[in-house]
């Protein structure tokens, strides 16, 4: 998404949301929060994030994206179908100008035994790869692309 904003001609900022403040997001002409799935949720500190500081999210030209594996099913891979976008935003009582979603890669060789088994175990039950060798990457990158022409359109 970075290189894809450049080239657009916008200078791009990447911090995590725990160094990002009021002060830096008034900085800046438009805002773009993604953040993956762990053990079924979205990180707690990224919706804390959102909550606190939705005011001024809405205030400018704003975006979210959600990292899922449940979105390597093309019925699943769509802001209005990913049950884990839906749940979130409706969550938080926010709706992002631009919502994205994409599957991510699965790698079980990164992962301690309880994830790696954990992560099997949810394959396992959705029809997904279930080697403990896998490493797969399910990522539509055209997607992520668009999403960040998208945002540059903003």
């Amino acid at each position: 998404m970075q290189s894809v904003l450049e080239q657009q001609g916008h200078t791009v900022t990447l911090m995590p949301v725990e160094d990002a403040t009021s002060d830096t997001l008034a900085q800046h002409d438009k805002i773009v929060i993604g953040a993956s799935i762990r053990y079924g949720k979205h990180q707690k500190n990224v919706a804390d994030f959102i909550t606190q500081n939705k005011a001024l999210l809405e205030d400018k030209p704003n975006a979210f994206y959600t990292v899922n594996l449940v979105a390597r099913k093309a019925e699943k891979c769509q802001p209005d179908t990913n049950p884990y976008i839906v749940k979130f935003l409706d969550q938080l009582n926010w709706q992002p100008a631009l919502k994205g979603v994409f599957a991510g890669k699965l790698n079980y060789s990164i992962y301690g035994f309880l994830d790696k088994n954990m992560i099997r175990f949810i394959m396992w039950m959705t029809k997904g790869p279930t080697d403990p060798t896998t490493n797969m990457e399910f990522t539509n990158w055209e997607s992520v692309d668009q999403f960040a022409r998208d945002v540059a359109d903003l």
